[in-house]
């Protein structure tokens, strides 16, 4: 008698929730269509715009961050080296090159879900333009590792995955279609373990 409501109550239990851990996921998976991949560097340049598509929006509201106006800035991420690697706190990396042109221009290493990682007190997990030490020719090197290194040097969580951020503020390219032609910095792993 009561077999057919409990088999009914059980069914419509395993369909929403596995209706609501699917969106769930999907929401974690991607932050839009759209992006755009240059080198290890990836952005989603519609993401706070009007034309986002709905998985975008969905993303944005669930994270609750401010996001940049496409006249104010694009933010790049990366999660993989150049060799398409994912990045690890086991190893070391270097970046090196330009920035496409920007007022000023941020980086630093953040945990898988995009925010500033916990990193040991002093140690420095970002740099900016204003910062970063510069060759003759206006480029720089960064060197990304758990241990200390002379010049420009960006620190990593103890351990695990993580991820780099680029933030270009006040640049051409945000509001424009040439985005895909943008020269970005090289992403390389010079070594793992104490290499």
């Amino acid at each position: 008698m009561f077999r057919f409501p409990l088999f009914i109550a059980m069914i419509l239990t395993i369909a929403f929730g596995g209706g609501i851990l699917v969106s769930l996921y999907a929401l974690d998976a991607t932050a839009g269509f759209g992006a755009i991949k240059l080198g290890a560097w990836e952005a989603f340049p519609q993401l706070q715009t009007e034309e986002a598509d709905p998985y975008a929006k969905s993303h944005r509201a669930r994270a609750g961050r401010l996001l940049y106006g496409s006249a104010e800035g694009l933010m790049f991420t990366a999660k993989v080296d150049d060799d398409g690697e994912r990045l690890n706190a086991d190893c070391s990396y270097r970046i090196s090159g330009q920035t496409p042109a920007a007022r000023i221009w941020t980086l630093f290493t953040a945990d898988n879900g995009g925010s500033p990682a916990s990193l040991q007190t002093g140690l420095p997990g970002a740099l900016n333009s204003w910062t970063v030490l510069r060759n003759p020719d206006s480029t720089f090197t960064i060197d990304i590792s758990s241990r200390a290194r002379p010049g420009n040097w960006l620190a990593v969580p103890a351990a695990g995955t993580f991820q780099l951020v680029l933030t270009l503020f006040d640049t051409p390219t945000a509001g424009s279609s040439g985005v895909i032609d943008l020269a970005m910095p090289k992403l390389q792993k010079t070594g793992c373990g104490n290499a």
